[in-house]
């Protein structure tokens, strides 16, 4: 019965975290602290009855071990999907509790075992938990959380859990099941000598997600595939093109990170940004940051204070260094929101990509569509040899034909009128989309 009430509460709950705003209110914060202790103290109630199994005076166990380790597992997977949906890191032995529990599932030869209605084995819902833990959670809004999700326990296909790791594929993961940490890549991070591992592939999943990303692309409905609806979406298909990457192609860390400390200021929003460009003495809230590491291709930041109310993942944002030496201001740096964490009321952390140095503000007409007016934009000039052609940030869904041209015009001291075309997409997120550009006379 408090299975089944906790079951309720989880569910009921879940759907009331998406599109939140970070740091989370105090008052939120305490609600799903009390849903994940209550969550955790089940978990542990489950493990405490597989102590039947030692017990010389009982001829059989009163209930089965699988039953008891499937809804240990359960009610950590929840505790696991809440923390992802806030951004915070999941509680302090949440990841070793759930390797223990597929650990003892598999020394007592249960882990295959179907669930209630043929559902998952504990097998499968481990290795589905895995798949979305390092799918990078931080790095994607809620809803494209639970449509990873979704995506994952739709999937026929079955992730093998092997004592060695395969010589074949680039997508190799392993975990230690003695530590507190979901799954590393190996191309990343080499496992500890002497430690209990197990190794397991996702290309075949990679591939699946590219497989499906190509069908749509055709006009071939998700319902037909076997796949959420949210897939026919470009936040969906923007998402399968990521797991592509994340899952069959985990790469090394392209440059060092350099510990810093110094403030900055942050705006928040593609509309924000292009009035703060286009009219530098506009009053745009801005909100203040301490730069806590950096490198060529990105920060990561602290907040001080000012408001986060619309701070989103996938959202562009600038960047601008406090110096209060120089004579001119310093640039504003144009980036994506790329991961978020909180772990408390007071605090949030943010990961932003570098797009560019800086950006012009333009507005960009659809010939066919003359009547919706024009679009705010961002154009990011060329800078060889990273960029090698123009882009244009527009807010996600403004483009509808990609390869339709566009009335682009950009006011400097002149106004500027060009006409061109999307050659691709180069960025896409739930919140903006980037397109490399061309004018007619270089096509």
């Amino acid at each position: 019965m408090l299975y089944g009430h906790a079951e309720r509460i989880a569910k009921f709950e879940l759907p009331q975290l998406q599109e939140i705003s970070l740091p989370l209110s105090r008052k939120l914060r305490q609600r799903t602290k009390l849903i994940t202790d209550l969550l955790e103290t089940i978990a542990q109630d489950y493990f405490n009855t597989l102590s039947e199994l030692f017990d010389p005076e009982l001829s059989r166990p009163t209930r089965a071990p699988h039953q008891s380790l499937r809804r240990a597992m359960h009610a950590l997977a929840w505790q696991i999907r809440i923390s992802h949906l806030i951004a915070s890191p999941p509680g302090a032995g949440a990841w070793q509790r759930l390797h223990s529990a597929f650990r003892t599932a598999r020394r007592l030869g249960q882990e295959d075992i179907p669930g209630p209605g043929d559902g998952a084995s504990i097998r499968r819902a481990y290795t589905d938990i895995l798949l979305a833990a390092i799918a990078q959670p931080a790095s994607f809004s809620s809803n494209e959380l639970e449509f990873i999700r979704e995506y994952i326990e739709s999937s026929p296909l079955t992730v093998e859990l092997l004592d060695t790791a395969s010589s074949d594929g680039r997508g190799i993961f392993w975990i230690d099941l003695d530590r507190d940490f979901p799954a590393h890549a190996l191309i990343r991070r080499q496992p500890t000598p002497g430690a209990q591992i197990l190794y397991f592939s996702c290309d075949a999943m990679a591939e699946s997600a590219s497989r499906h990303r190509a069908q749509l692309a055709k006009g071939i409905p998700a319902a037909s595939l076997g796949i959420p609806d949210f897939a026919e979406t470009r936040a969906g298909q923007g998402t399968l093109d990521r797991l592509v990457m994340l899952w069959g192609c985990p790469a090394k860390r392209k440059f060092p990170r350099r510990r810093q400390s110094y403030r900055a200021n942050l705006c928040l929003g593609l509309d924000n940004l292009w009035r703060l460009i286009k009219t530098p003495e506009a009053r745009i809230q801005l909100s203040e940051w301490m730069v806590t590491n950096e490198s060529p291709d990105g920060y990561a930041l602290m907040h001080m204070s000012g408001q986060t109310e619309n701070l989103r993942i996938g959202d562009v944002v600038a960047l601008q260094a406090q110096d209060e030496h120089a004579d001119v201001a310093p640039a504003w740096h144009i980036c994506i929101i790329r991961w978020a964490l909180s772990e408390n009321p007071e605090h949030v952390e943010l990961g932003l990509e570098l797009l560019a140095a800086r950006a012009i503000p333009a507005e960009v007409a659809q010939p066919r569509e003359l009547d919706a007016g024009s679009i705010t934009a961002l154009l990011l000039p060329e800078t060889p040899p990273l960029r090698l052609v123009e882009s244009l940030v527009l807010p996600f869904g403004a483009l509808r034909d990609k390869n339709a041209r566009m009335v682009l015009m950009v006011e400097g001291q002149n106004l500027e009128v060009r006409e061109v075309r999307a050659t691709s997409l180069n960025e896409q997120t739930s919140s903006i989309e980037v397109f490399n550009v061309l004018t007619d006379d270089s096509m």
